[in-house]
């Protein structure tokens, strides 16, 4: 399964699922964006991450999503599917049952709610690892699981978890994740899951990025990373510069409100979210009207 490796470096985007003004997914905008996607030089697509609201989607739509995604796609891309949860044995049965679809690889969070010890959290991925039918991201996000996947951990799920390939780090960790770094297998990946520190990250060794603000400026977050992949970094501060107050404020009333803003600002979707998400204020959106607009 290593061999997936190149694949999945690079630039990803958590796709986003816009809605329409019932609430029903609104698949054209969807297919619109992900042709965009595709189009401005991405690397790979992540369908159902935390970007898309997926708590909030049926299984059924959950599907649709990613049925919708790969035919836009047609293959030219590699897509990452996610399925992750606080039941070891649901998520597994939740990626067996996902084997026919036109996926490439699982991204999955770590178990949330029940805060596992470390030994829970090997022996979740290790699981995982041995009944998946595709290669597996772990994604480790302690601001939303309240359960951080230690550099031990994970160099530990790297070396005993052949399935599992990489990681998506977004605890925000610094220390934590250039001992990850320094350590790592070197057939293993380590993704930036926080656009705002994905510059120096990449700088001392990561791997790529999945990206919120891509959805909105793939071409921009593209030349960003692909420029820091080739140790252009002056190069690539351009780009990071460009955009950091708009990554700001694309979270400052949490993800994914801000990006919604962002893309209905720029006539994308509209600005629709399944509640317990709401969009955010009018202070704000018109802060990002005016970024937008620079």
């Amino acid at each position: 399964m290593k061999d997936s490796l190149s694949r999945f470096r690079g630039l990803g985007v958590a796709v986003i699922t816009p809605f329409l003004p019932d609430g029903k997914i609104d698949f054209p905008a969807l297919e619109r964006l992900i042709e965009d996607l595709v189009r401005k030089r991405v690397d790979y697509l992540v369908a159902l991450g935390t970007t898309s609201e997926s708590p909030t989607l049926s299984p059924e739509e959950k599907r649709d999503v990613v049925r919708c995604v790969a035919a836009v796609n047609d293959g030219r891309l590699p897509l990452v599917m996610g399925v992750g949860g606080p039941n070891t044995l649901g998520v597994a049965r939740d990626m067996e049952a996902s084997d026919s679809l036109p996926v490439d690889a699982f991204l999955s969070v770590a178990p949330y709610y029940n805060k596992p010890s470390q030994e829970g959290l090997f022996e979740h991925f290790k699981f995982l690892s041995q009944h998946a039918p595709r290669p597996i991201i772990l994604y480790n996000v302690p601001g939303r699981t309240s359960c951080n996947v230690d550099a031990a951990t994970t160099m530990r799920i790297a070396q005993e978890c052949p399935n599992v390939i990489g990681i998506k780090e977004a605890s925000g960790k610094m220390k934590q994740i250039m001992n990850l770094l320094n350590h790592k297998p070197e057939n293993f990946l380590v993704i930036s899951g926080d656009d705002m520190i994905t510059l120096p990250l990449m700088a001392v060794g990561m791997d790529g990025l999945i990206s919120v603000v891509a959805n909105a400026f793939p071409a921009e977050m593209a030349n960003m990373v692909h420029l820091a992949m080739n140790d252009q970094f002056i190069k690539a501060r351009l780009y990071h510069d460009r955009l950091f107050n708009l990554m700001q404020a694309c979270f400052q009333e949490g993800n994914p409100s801000g990006i919604k803003a962002v893309l209905s600002v720029q006539g994308k979707l509209h600005n629709r979210l399944r509640l317990p998400n709401v969009p955010v204020t009018p202070a704000l959106y018109e802060k990002i009207e005016q970024l937008v607009k620079l």
